[in-house]
């Protein structure tokens, strides 16, 4: 298989509603597509990045300029005996993982259709036809708000809820929360906007029977998840200082968590995904899909890699009306009345892309290779 060219194509999508989190709020999406062309097939990726560089040092631009400049250029042209071979050709570049893992999503997106099978059997997948669904909400303006919206999303039929928490809007908020719905999987992520110094504090979590607190410490930092995890009964999940293999070896290793979230996009593809997945599958950590606020494409490959076995807690990976009032996929994604998303048997990421509306979102374009 020769890579004949990359396209990389930025839209722009406005959020149904405005997503917060403890590093502000967002009213778009500026996202970056990749359509890698071999022999007369095109796969797709998405580069999860934001808008700003918050959730870490990638951002739109930075994303376009490092595809552009530095992974097309190792790609393209390049004759590949599948997609395993494209993140070793990148590895040299320090970091950017979510601009490497779009291009690398895009081959393995192709490679299926080449194959004439769907997305999933080609990572490996399988273990499940239905995925079990979950939601995150932003911080709102009151909890009156916040309430409201869990019980549209609970009504809707999603099976855990993730609020978003930072200092000042925390645990007076969980508690009313839990006071509302006692029963229901419930989740709380930070972001890090704590420090260790906060742990006394964090530790009042543990009254609410929390499915787990995500990353409530810095995003790099392994070591005093391990001290916090010690302290506290809630699981940690680790998001943001995992992005290799490597890093979750290690906090294995410290007992700094007890579940694992998967991005896609942070660990830099399926290849580093799948490996994350093993590790902590052989340790006995659950592992869910989080989720980028990506457009059908991303959504699409989340629903593929959510197949792999030991993705048993439901993630964040949600119909496309929650976010988007036309998606750039059809059919759209849905989630069933029983909080799942069927799988299904179609090559590729299993939908087509809507040209038409495509097209009109589009801001910029450039063809390499």
């Amino acid at each position: 298989m020769k890579i004949e060219k990359i396209a990389l194509r930025q839209i722009r999508m406005p959020l149904v509603h405005f997503f917060e989190t403890s590093f502000g709020r967002t009213y778009e999406r500026q996202i970056v597509l990749v359509e890698v062309f071999s022999e007369g097939v095109s796969g797709w990726g998405e580069i999860t990045c934001g808008e700003k560089p918050f959730y870490n040092e990638e951002w739109t631009d930075s994303a376009w300029t490092i595809v552009r400049d530095y992974v097309a250029p190792r790609v393209a042209g390049k004759d590949l005996g599948g997609p395993e071979e494209v993140a070793p050709l990148t590895a040299h570049i320090r970091g950017h993982r979510m601009a490497r893992g779009g291009v690398e999503a895009a081959v393995w997106d192709l490679t299926a259709r080449q194959a004439g099978v769907p997305l999933w059997k080609q990572i490996g997948g399988g273990a499940r036809k239905e995925i079990a669904c979950g939601v995150s909400i932003g911080i709102q303006d009151s909890v009156g708000q916040l309430i409201e919206k869990i019980r549209t999303e609970l009504d809707a039929g999603y099976q855990r809820i993730k609020i978003k928490i930072k200092p000042g809007w925390d645990i007076d908020v969980v508690r009313q929360v839990r006071e509302r719905f006692p029963s229901i999987k419930l989740m709380a992520d930070a972001n890090s906007a704590y420090t260790l110094a906060d742990a006394d504090h964090l530790k009042k979590l543990d009254d609410f029977y929390l499915m787990m607190i995500e990353q409530p410490l810095a995003h790099d930092d392994i070591i005093d998840h391990a001290v916090l995890q010690a302290r506290l009964h809630t699981p940690i999940c680790l998001d943001e200082c995992i992005r290799s293999a490597r890093h979750a070896e290690q906090a294995i290793r410290l007992r700094a968590c007890g579940i694992i979230n998967i991005k896609l996009g942070r660990v830099g593809g399926f290849l580093e995904a799948r490996r994350i997945h093993d590790l902590a599958m052989e340790a006995g950590l659950p592992v869910w899909c989080g989720g980028m606020l990506e457009s059908g494409i991303g959504r699409a490959h989340n629903i593929a890699l959510s197949t792999l076995p030991n993705f048993v807690l439901p993630g964040d990976v949600s119909a496309s009306r929650r976010y988007w009032a036309r998606d750039i996929i059809t059919p759209p994604v849905e989630v069933t009345p029983r909080g799942t998303i069927v799988v299904g048997d179609e090559p590729g990421f299993g939908y087509e892309i809507d040209r038409e509306f495509l097209d009109s979102i589009t801001v910029r374009q450039e063809t390499l290779g």
